[in-house]
This record gives C-alpha cells, sequence and structure tokens, in this order.
C-alpha cells in the first residue's frame, strides 16, 4: 500500500511539472509580438550566418537551436561563450546576426563578447527573460522569455525557461524555413547519412546512368545482349529503337531460352525481348521504386525523365544497401 501512495505522489509531481511547462509554453506563445517578425526577417536577409551563443544550460539550448537552423536552410553554428572570450569570437563577422541566449540577461561571458559583436557590425537578437538586463540594452532585437516560475521547486534550476527557449528557436527556424519554401529534397540534401534524408531519396540520385546504362540497339545479336549484361553486372539489359526504349532481356530469359535448347546467338534481340519493360519517373522517391518492384516481384526498373527518354536504371540493391525501406 505504501509503494501505491509513493508511487501516486511521483505521477502527481510529474504532472505539476509538466502543467507548470506547458503554462510557459502558453505564455511565450500569447507573447509574440513584433520582436518575433523582426528576427524572423533579419534571419531571412542574412548575408553570412547565424551564430548562436550561450552559457551552461542555456548553451545547451543554443547548440540544439543552430543545428535547427542548420539543417533546414538556414546556415548556422554554434559558438560556447567562454571560449569566444579566447579565439573563438574570429567566426563571427559583421555580415553575421548572433542570436544571444540567457536568462538573466547578465551571464558575464555572454555580455563580455557585446562589445567586439557590436563593434564588426553583427545584428545582435537575443533572448532573454529580463527586458532590463545587460544583454537586451545592447541587442537589437529583443525575444522576451516570458517564463514567471520554473519547474524546480526552488525555482531556481532552468526548467520551464529552457523549455519556452527551445520552443521559441524551433518557431523560429519553422517559420524562417516555410518562407524559404525549404522543401523534401532540400532537406534529403543536408541529411545524406540521416534515416529521414534517405527516405527522402529521389530514384534519379541513385540510379545507375550514363555508361553505366545497359541497353542495346533492337538489330543486335543475343550474343552482343549477353556480352552487355554480363559487363553491367544488372542482370537486365533495354533494347532500344530510335532511342527510344522497346523491350529489356533479363538473366532469367536467358535461362529460359537456353533450358528450351533453342538458344541461337546470332538471332536479333528484338525477337525475343519482352516488351514494354517497367518504368519510373526519375523524380519518384527511391522507397516508391521499392514499393513498386517488390509489387511486381522484379529487380530493377528503367527510370525515365520528363520527356519519356530513358537515362537510367534502378536496382533494388542500391536501394536496399541505402538503407532505404
Amino acid at each position: 500500500m505504501t509503494h501505491n501512495v509513493t508511487h501516486q505522489a511521483w505521477l502527481d509531481k510529474a504532472r505539476k511539472v509538466l502543467d507548470i511547462e506547458m503554462a510557459a509554453l502558453q505564455a511565450q506563445r500569447d507573447s509574440l509580438d513584433g520582436s518575433f517578425v523582426q528576427a524572423v526577417q533579419t534571419i531571412l536577409s542574412l548575408k553570412g550566418r547565424l551564430v548562436v551563443v550561450g552559457m551552461g544550460k542555456s548553451g545547451i539550448i543554443a547548440k540544439k537551436i543552430a543545428a535547427t537552423f542548420a539543417s533546414t536552410g538556414t546556415p548556422a553554428f554554434f559558438v560556447h561563450a567562454a571560449e569566444a572570450q579566447h579565439g573563438d569570437l574570429g567566426m563571427i563577422t559583421g555580415q553575421d546576426a548572433v542570436l544571444a541566449l540567457s536568462h538573466s540577461g547578465e551571464t558575464t561571458e555572454v555580455c563580455g563578447l557585446l562589445p567586439e559583436i557590436c563593434r564588426r557590425g553583427a545584428h545582435v537578437i537575443v533572448m532573454t527573460g529580463n527586458r532590463s538586463s545587460t544583454l537586451a540594452r545592447h541587442a537589437d532585437t529583443v525575444l522576451h522569455i516570458d517564463v514567471q516560475q520554473e519547474a524546480c521547486p526552488l525555482n531556481l534550476a532552468p526548467t520551464a525557461s529552457t523549455t519556452a527557449t527551445l520552443a521559441l528557436g524551433d518557431a523560429l527556424a519553422v517559420v524562417v524555413l516555410k518562407e524559404r519554401g525549404f522543401r523534401e529534397e532540400d532537406f534529403a540534401r543536408v541529411h545524406p547519412a540521416g534515416s529521414l534524408g534517405r527516405k527522402l531519396l529521389r530514384v534519379k540520385d541513385i540510379m545507375h546512368q550514363g555508361e553505366s546504362l545497359p541497353m542495346v540497339d533492337c538489330a543486335a545479336s543475343l550474343r552482343q545482349a549477353i556480352m552487355t549484361i554480363s559487363t553491367h553486372r544488372l542482370g537486365i539489359t533495354g533494347i532500344a529503337q530510335t532511342g527510344q526504349l522497346i523491350g529489356c532481356i533479363s538473366d532469367g530469359d536467358l535461362r529460359r531460352i537456353l533450358e528450351s535448347g533453342h538458344m541461337d546467338l546470332d538471332a536479333p534481340v528484338d525477337t525475343l525481348m519482352h516488351s514494354n519493360p517497367m518504368c519510373i519517373d526519375g523524380e519518384r522517391l527511391a522507397s516508391e521504386a521499392l514499393r513498386l518492384m517488390e509489387e511486381n516481384m522484379v529487380l530493377v526498373l528503367f527510370v525515365r525523365d520528363q520527356d519519356e527518354r530513358v537515362n537510367g536504371i534502378i536496382h533494388m540493391h542500391d536501394i536496399l544497401q541505402g538503407g532505404i525501406k
């Protein structure tokens, strides 16, 4: 019975923490004003980069905000305020904007950077809970973190304030990315090794093309087709007539011809080919190509461009090796 009472008390305390943090987020939402608009305009008009600066818990949040901007189309990086005092300040130029985080607005290491940052001409945006602070007075744009109570029972450990700051950073990044027209393919370009990026890879990004595309003319012999299949190691060759794909011959077709006992190596391939091989548009997602292969029990698809010309081929192994599902 005692355990049940204790466990219930823990749950009640946890819910109280979440209530306080949700209230902080609601207050932050309601306090959005023209300063937020000004910050968005500044970031959108940047010729340089967004440099996010912080210390301690705010530094951790700053690092996440910088990473979010960098991964969504805005060149950005994090600078540790203490390291900036010892040389990293050289990373900041007059074409950059500095987003400085300090809930008190009086963090010594952050405030100590302001004179040199201002001298260089960088635009200064601050996120702080104190509009009258040193940091706020030196800023071009002040984003107020409207948090009256931390979730910490001592009202000391940054909890609700860091949650609100992170959420405000997310709001800035998302508004900016939408205004830039940041698309799925843009996301994939900056996440080439990530699972999200792999899901957004297009067929054209991983297809075989140029000299790697197995193709013979319709007047070619079976012998030539076999050589092409063997050379390209994709288990198939396309058959073309006046530059247009009209058929294909695969490893499986060769086995069936061999088993029939009527293999004529000089026979023209257009008498042996499969007509209308399966194709896919190069702009389609690689994951869509995989589903199409699985549904039709094939290992390869020829790739067409917008003019219906075949300019590539994609194999199931290419997709699976890329970690695409």
